[in-house]
């Protein structure tokens, strides 16, 4: 699966805010994901991140 910056993605766990879904922020060899609920933004490793992706979102 190929993720931009901008796509929605849904994780496998829950924030603790309650929100699954994500925005991607950036790509590259570090993911940097922004929380739709509560707008935390983390980074996670690539291998990571495409372990946690459960689907993209379509707009």
């Amino acid at each position: 699966m190929q993720f931009e910056v901008g796509d929605k993605v849904r994780t496998k766990k829950q924030h603790p805010c309650g929100s699954k879904i994500w925005e991607i922020i950036r790509v590259g060899v570090d993911f940097k994901l922004k929380c739709e609920g509560c707008g935390h933004i983390i980074t996670l490793p690539r291998e990571k991140a495409l372990k946690s992706i459960t689907k993209k979102m379509e707009d």
